[in-house]
């Protein structure tokens, strides 16, 4: 592809090419444990989570110090509805942040960061996400996938010397993958990086660059063409946004997250050094994946900040609010709100806190168990604030500055419902996270029996794979028979004043089960599965509830032996697992009763015109234009709105 390639030009894709590309950016071993993985192949691994892994002493208390600076800041300076109306947060709070070294939480500190591990890391988000949500975004977009964490995983030590000491104290960072007619699938890439010397020249234009508008430093992914002595292929570099050529050409407005500085980015004959190169030509995507492994918590972090508010609101509003003789809360409909918002919110500090202490660990794979944590995060954050809005009546609909204004508490319910929404698509939408969790799940299975199942295998491929799931599910699937779910005494050691253990013995049998009913589907659809992505989400739905269930008693369990709430956790937890295998019933149900293929007929129908007399009898109120902004590679033709805060 050359730096004229435009959108029109762009060259064919087809879809196997396009799962080629996402495949051979995945890591492709298993070299440590997960417990996510053995879940999903019905091995219920109590032993990898419990006891619940914590911090070692020092972590804690430099960790406990920051918090409690960060506190007093973002009480005293932090103004969230002022962001919140004039869509920006001051530089003079951004400045501070700075100073109080909250963009270098998660570098080391001989590079000047806080040297913060995962856990108070994202404890800190939701602390400065609770006063602004945009803050959270500021520096979780910094941290968590801009430059530093990259440069961590994949850096040379002369990279990290260079950048790493500039992103701890002064610089903000973006991170720079999706393009206007790019979204989850990079194949089709379009911005390149073509190799001119001792530099790239880098040509394309970027969307929703969040940070772009103001930052210093990007990680840009782009394509190298394939020439002699390159490699090719999507590549990741380090680029200073005041460079010549680079153009931020627009800063984006959103129904939620008001105050964040996201844009649209252009590169036009940018000369980026080949020092800049993050990693090796054609890393770019493996990059990215890792980076999102561990980066991903910091979005869970902002959901478990969200339900934690929605709980005090919840509590303080229904005490206060009386109708027919009584406070709201205590009638039943009200109230399972009420119980779902605590519970759920237990659910996700745990699922969140085990994941961050096993990504500081490093003794389990996590890519699995960061990504259900996102994924059901995301959804249940939302379904939370969205029943707070229904508690709050017509006050939850109302903006905080109009209850303000006419005498009453500013609770600002309608903005957490906006600000949260994003959740569910950006850093992998709901939908792209089942397909991408379910690849991981079956990993094992395509391991052993993938050629089976592959149209351009030969025969003798077949031959041998046959061979060998022959061998594999010989040992595998008699285990998916019984287990320790079935024995009343297992997991003993979760039974006080409230039994646990059940719900652990519910966790195990509902895994071999989970295993089981992958197995029958993919013997049923083989080569068809990965069509099948009704089927798929709601697999990996069960296992994202087993795995809440799971974190939820191990956490419970750890508070207890700490003497801190534990009876009040176990309650909790309780009522968390109750609630959940309601779903993961429901969920099951859905497997093999559900309107799949009939929805996939109606929507050959919507896209043929066949339903187009549905549409009458409205007025669109949208603008013209393309449905997709042209992103030919060219001068920029607008102003630059990139905003440096010095």
């Amino acid at each position: 592809m050359s730096a004229s390639t435009t959108p029109s030009s762009r060259p064919a894709v087809t879809e196997r090419e396009a799962r080629e590309v996402a495949e051979a950016a995945r890591e492709q071993h298993w070299r440590k444990p997960s417990f996510a993985k053995e879940l999903f192949l019905g091995r219920f691994r109590l032993d990898l989570i419990h006891p619940h892994p914590l911090p070692a002493d020092e972590a804690a208390q430099r960790g406990e110090e920051f918090l409690a600076k960060l506190r007093d800041f973002v009480e005293t300076k932090v103004d969230g509805g002022l962001i919140e109306r004039e869509a920006r947060i001051p530089d003079e709070v951004i400045d501070g942040l700075k100073d109080l070294g909250a963009f270098g939480m998660k570098i080391d500190t001989k590079y000047g960061g806080l040297g913060l591990g995962q856990v108070y890391y994202n404890k800190a988000l939701a602390l400065a996400g609770s006063a602004s949500p945009a803050i959270g975004v500021l520096l979780s977009a910094h941290q968590s996938i801009g430059v530093p964490q990259p440069l961590k995983l994949f850096g040379t030590q002369e990279q990290r010397e260079r950048f790493l000491p500039r992103c701890a104290r002064t610089d903000i960072s973006a991170f720079l993958l999706t393009e206007p007619d790019v979204g989850s699938d990079p194949a089709r890439l379009a911005t390149t990086a073509v190799p001119d010397g001792d530099d790239y020249v880098l040509d394309g234009v970027k969307l929703w660059t969040t940070n772009g508008v103001v930052a210093d430093l990007l990680v840009v992914m782009a394509r190298v063409p394939r020439s002699e002595g390159h490699r090719g292929g999507i590549t990741a570099f380090v680029v200073e946004t005041n460079a010549p050529g680079v153009t931020v050409e627009n800063r984006n407005a959103f129904m939620g997250l008001r105050g964040i500085e996201n844009g649209v980015t252009r590169f036009h004959q940018v000369r980026v050094p080949a020092a800049n190169r993050v990693g090796e030509e054609g890393q770019g995507l493996k990059i990215a994946l890792t980076t999102l492994n561990t980066g991903r918590l910091s979005l869970p972090a902002s959901c478990v900040a969200a339900g934690k508010w929605c709980l005090k609101i919840a509590r303080e509003w229904s005490a206060a609010r009386e109708q027919w003789g009584k406070p709201v809360a205590h009638h039943e409909a009200v109230g399972s709100k009420i119980s779902f918002i605590a519970a759920t919110t237990f659910a996700l500090e745990a699922v969140t806190d085990l994941a961050s202490q096993m990504a500081d660990e490093d003794r389990n794979d996590i890519r699995i168990e960061g990504a259900l944590a996102k994924l059901y995060a995301s959804e249940m954050a939302w379904t939370m604030a969205d029943e707070l809005v229904q508690i709050r009546g017509g006050r939850g609909f109302e903006t905080a500055d109009s209850l303000r204004a006419r005498g009453e508490r500013g609770v600002p319910a309608e903005q957490l419902l906006r600000d949260l929404r994003i959740n569910r698509i950006f850093e992998g939408s709901t939908e792209i996270m089942h397909l991408l969790i379910a690849r991981e799940a079956v990993d094992a299975h395509l391991s052993v029996a993938g050629d089976l199942i592959d149209p351009e295998k030969s025969l003798g491929d077949k031959a041998r794979a046959g061979a060998n799931a022959g061998v594999f599910y010989a040992k595998w699937l008699p285990k998916l028979v019984a287990g320790p779910g079935q024995l009343p005494a297992s997991y003993g050691e979760f039974k006080h004043d409230v039994d646990l253990s059940g719900h652990l013995r519910y966790v195990e049998r509902t895994a071999r089960k989970l295993a089981r009913s992958t197995f029958y589907a993919m013997s049923r659809w083989q080569g068809r599965m990965e069509s099948k992505q009704g089927f798929l989400g709601r697999i990996v739905d069960i296992g994202a509830e087993l795995f809440a269930m799971s974190a939820s008693c191990v956490r419970a369990e750890l508070l207890r032996s700490q003497g801190d709430h534990g009876r009040e956790a176990y309650q909790l937890a309780d009522v968390f697992c109750r609630q959940a295998r309601i779903r993961i019933e429901e969920l099951f149900t859905r497997l093999w009763t559900n309107t799949d293929d009939l929805d996939r007929k109606v929507v050959k129908g919507v896209l043929s015109g066949t339903y187009e007399w549905l549409e009458q009898g409205i007025v669109d109120p949208s603008g013209e234009g393309p449905w997709i902004a042209d992103a030919t590679p060219g001068p920029s033709q607008k102003e630059n709105v990139h905003r440096p805060i010095r």
